[in-house]
């Protein structure tokens, strides 16, 4: 699935989207891109479980 992450401006953001997702599923292959604030993420969770896990870390996203 892609997302858009508005708050994802930095390389540190997007080691917390990383680990948010991580930590959802230790699985997930995650590519995070601050610059373009798009996150490419798969994974056995479903979409609501994804957001619910970025919206917690404080990266609330839409489907792209």
């Amino acid at each position: 699935m892609q997302l858009h992450v508005q708050d994802m401006m930095c390389g540190g953001c997007a080691k917390s989207v990383t680990k948010a997702l991580t930590n959802l599923d230790k699985d997930a292959k995650v590519q995070a891109d601050p610059e373009s604030r798009t996150v490419n993420v798969e994974t056995s969770a479903p979409l609501a479980q994804v957001q619910k896990a970025l919206e917690a870390a404080g990266f609330p996203a839409t489907v792209r």
